[in-house]
């Protein structure tokens, strides 16, 4: 009896919160010029604020003259002292908690500042916000009777000596999540928090088999890991035959297209909602609004302030900006941001193009280090999804994981793109998987097209079959497993892909 009365109550409160959202639908201007004047005001009298004068600053264009655009290494400097627990160095407060991320595989981490501000007003008004969508475009649904398993990362002490804390954003969250809300997902916080991911996983199976689960929210390709594993564990067929009440997956962090075919064979009922986010150890920026998959709305008043680098000005020493008056559609955008836990102007790597002005629609097309362009092709992680999406499609096979790199010309062969691909289901006949793959990609890609052109600069895609568990072992070897990691799908080196093939015991001789 309690839990649909506590289902009823928890509708109506968060469908309230759209009003303030519709607002900042209406009036996007206004919303992020006022952004931008509160994180300059509320940032002068920290040491950065005082060396780039921030009590001078007016507008946009005197904050663009003052503040170069940054990166994580222009930054380092300050978020390390940050780390050591010193106070008021690119936001007015002591930080307690940063994101470790890096963004791909790589050994090196990045120390992501996480304020009070941002946890409230960022990643928890985010969490509230895209519920409130769910119920408002959903109003009979019983979501609320039962509770959310949430994949997450672990935290630990960043530095021995300070009281600082870090670990994957998702972690982050759940420590400091209030008791109400920390109620409604399992598992227990202690084993949401293990770092052993294998561990976690076996740990999460036993205690939510019997549970009333009503939604999931992670990595899709960790929670197909996890899927599995339930399936296998208690011999269902369907993750609706374990939570028979399961309606909504809440996915962010990589392409839900690639793994849709492989999510409709553990989940088979066509009532199913898949809704995605688009989320960083940064901030929280856009989110689906309606229960159709596609581009998300970008969420103007969460203490974040958006510029938009065109892609031609990618790599340049402190490129051209766009603010969100100057944006066009279908256009290729690198994001930068200022935030309410003191990243100013700060690229955060990933690129974007606008699907609609009115509102402010986004997709995520790739990241500012992951494409190739080895023969000027420009292949973006965009084209990449929406090429394999469609092939497995019409081979009716499906796909785990998979990652692009090139192969150079030598010995008088033209150059091609190797595709590692770990399949769940392999389509029957490979060359016609290739062939239509190489298709998709010519018709998403006019550059792509050019240089495949009598196979002179650009030969026909190469595709391996990788063994099962390939980049599941990858991955738990650089110890990267569960959290926000994912597996980099394109490469402009060859580093992961020999890596992997190394791995795998496979070898070629180019």
């Amino acid at each position: 009896m309690l839990m649909p009365i506590f289902n009823r109550m928890m509708k109506s409160y968060l469908v309230r919160r759209t009003e303030r959202i519709d607002y900042s639908i209406r009036h996007p201007y206004q919303t992020q010029e006022m952004t931008l004047r509160y994180l300059i005001n509320e940032a002068r009298n920290t040491e950065w604020g005082i060396i780039h004068k921030y009590g001078k600053i007016k507008n946009f264009d005197q904050y663009c003259t003052r503040v170069n655009v940054q990166d994580y290494e222009s930054l380092k400097p300050f978020i390390f002292r940050m780390l050591e627990g010193e106070p008021d160095i690119l936001w007015p407060s002591p930080i307690r908690w940063f994101a470790k991320s890096s963004g791909t595989t790589d050994d090196k981490s990045k120390f992501i500042p996480v304020s009070r501000q941002s946890l409230a007003y960022t990643h928890y008004r985010s969490g509230k916000d895209l519920m409130a969508f769910y119920i408002r475009n959903n109003p009979s649904t019983e979501v609320f009777t039962g509770k959310c398993i949430v994949l997450s990362g672990s935290v630990s002490s960043s530095q021995p000596q300070s009281r600082t804390m870090s670990g994957d954003i998702s972690g982050i969250l759940i420590r400091n999540l209030e008791w109400w809300i920390n109620s409604m997902r399992a598992p227990k916080k202690e084993i949401s928090l293990m770092p052993d991911w294998e561990e976690k996983i076996d740990r999460i199976i036993k205690e939510t088999r019997n549970q009333h689960i009503t939604y999931l929210s992670g990595v899709p390709s960790w929670m197909l890991v996890m899927a599995n594993k339930m399936l296998e564990y208690t011999g269902k067929k369907d993750l609706h035959d374990v939570w028979p009440q399961l309606e909504l997956f809440i996915h962010g962090a990589v392409n839900f297209a690639p793994y849709r075919e492989s999510f409709k064979k553990v989940i088979s009922s066509p009532g199913m909602k898949y809704y995605e986010s688009y989320n960083a150890s940064e901030g929280f920026f856009a989110m689906q609004d309606n229960n159709m998959q596609g581009d998300m709305l970008l969420m103007m008043d969460y203490g974040i302030y958006y510029e938009f680098i065109p892609f031609d000005e990618i790599g340049k020493d402190n490129p051209r900006t766009l603010t969100l008056r100057e944006v066009e559609l279908d256009k290729n955008y690198a994001l930068v941001i200022s935030t309410n836990a003191g990243l100013w102007r700060y690229m955060i790597g990933d690129t974007i193009k606008f699907t609609s002005l009115h509102p402010f629609r986004v997709a995520i097309t790739g990241r500012t280090r992951h494409f190739i362009n080895a023969f000027g092709e420009e292949l973006v992680v965009e084209n990449a999804d929406k090429a394999i999406e469609y092939t497995t499609r019409i081979t009716n096979s499906q796909i785990r994981d998979y990652t692009v790199a090139p192969i150079y010309q030598h010995d008088g062969l033209a150059g091609a793109h190797e595709w590692l691909i770990e399949f769940e289901q392999p389509p029957a006949d490979l060359n016609a998987f290739i062939n239509l793959l190489d298709d998709r990609l010519m018709q998403l890609n006019s550059d792509y097209e050019a240089k495949r052109k009598g196979n002179l600069a650009l030969g026909k895609p190469i595709v391996r079959i990788m063994p099962p568990n390939t980049f599941y072992n990858w991955m738990k070897k650089r110890g990267k497993l569960g959290g926000q990691h994912k597996v980099p799908r394109l490469a402009n080196h060859r580093e992961y892909v020999d890596d992997i093939l190394r791995d795998a015991g496979i070898y070629f001789n180019y």
